[in-house]
């Protein structure tokens, strides 16, 4: 019973059960050296009626944040990247007994990652979609000197010190164009993401060394960026079909931008699978239902967020006052499906 434990717990520490329940409760001013025995007496008896008292005892609020981007015009959780991470994350946590608390931060100006560990809201911190070399890293440099506890995901940053966890996108690219290579073409299109993103570089790092290797020349690469949205994919549509002459088979940084392409392509009367080959990057649950369904690289997004949370969990519980920083790169893997065949 909650009322014979505070009652046990008084005893203990010489108190009132009226003082145990302010002590366990903060509430008013009260002697540092009652504050002291009363905490030490509900520790020894195991009495945590809330989770403010908790904390006082712990010096923990038992909650892992996770800071998102608040991106204009995008619906986050309907995008595939952040929903799968986050159900990565929120499974580990859970499993460990921790909490999670979602902190979205605007999409200009420098956040204020450290704010939550000052006012003791979380433990650690979990970051997505942190861009390279700007105010995102500022902030994110700020907790390692105060040696807060964090790890980017699905971005290394610029830093090797910083813990991240993301997928071998170098690798996953260099799949796709050794595919299509495979498959008879040989004039190809690379539509990436913002050069701001890490996995953006990786993936055109990926894709430039595996041209090479296949020994076709990167000079006559078609180039064109796009902002990982599928409206952006409809847009360079537009100057893909311009071009056309220049392509017979397209890579795309994600599959949201690679749909908006070959729904693009098609309302001019260009098929995926057989006017061209395309392959996306994700293995999103709209790249199966596509027409033709979209051959893709898988990126273990799940996968990644467990296990960011996992490595984050484990350090907090060896009790170090300071993480040593991790580095985790999962595999990909090349889902193959009609969009990529070339037609015989």
């Amino acid at each position: 019973m909650v009322t014979s434990k505070r009652k046990q717990v008084a005893e203990q520490a010489g108190v009132s059960e009226a003082t145990v329940s302010r002590v366990m409760n903060g509430i008013g001013p009260i002697k540092e050296e009652t504050k002291r025995k009363v905490l030490e007496a509900a520790e020894a008896l195991g009495y945590f009626p809330n989770a403010i008292a908790k904390s006082f005892v712990t010096q923990r609020s038992g909650n892992i944040g996770v800071s998102l981007p608040s991106v204009p015009n995008v619906r986050l959780f309907s995008t595939y990247y952040f929903s799968e991470i986050l159900s990565g994350i929120g499974f580990e946590v859970q499993k460990h007994g921790y909490g999670l608390l979602l902190q979205f931060r605007e999409w200009e100006g420098k956040p204020d990652f450290a704010l939550p560990f000052h006012t003791r809201k979380i433990d650690a911190s979990l970051i997505l979609g942190v861009r390279m070399g700007g105010a995102e890293e500022e902030a994110a440099a700020e907790l390692e000197r105060e040696g807060m506890p964090f790890c980017l995901i699905g971005s290394r940053g610029s830093s090797p010190s910083f813990s991240a966890v993301d997928a071998d996108h170098c690798e996953g690219t260099g799949k796709a164009v050794r595919h299509l290579v495979e498959q008879g073409f040989r004039r190809l299109a690379f539509v990436n993401g913002p050069l701001v993103y890490s996995n953006s570089v990786d993936r055109q790092q990926g894709f430039e060394a595996e041209i090479k290797r296949q020994g076709l020349d990167v000079a006559d690469v078609l180039y064109l960026e796009g902002n990982y949205s599928r409206s952006s994919g409809l847009e360079l549509a537009a100057q893909l079909y311009a071009q056309r002459d220049r392509f017979d088979a397209i890579v795309a940084g994600n599959d949201r931008m690679g749909i908006g392409i070959v729904q693009g392509l098609k309302e001019r009367g260009m098929l995926a699978g057989n006017d061209y080959g395309i392959v996306g990057c994700d293995d999103s649950d709209a790249s199966k239902i596509l027409e033709p369904p979209l051959t893709t690289v898988r990126v273990p997004f799940f996968e990644m967020g467990r296990a960011a949370a996992s490595r984050i969990l484990e350090g907090l519980k060896s009790g170090e006052a300071r993480l040593e920083p991790f580095h985790e790169t999962l595999p990909t893997e090349l889902i193959i499906r009609e969009s990529s065949l070339k037609a015989r």
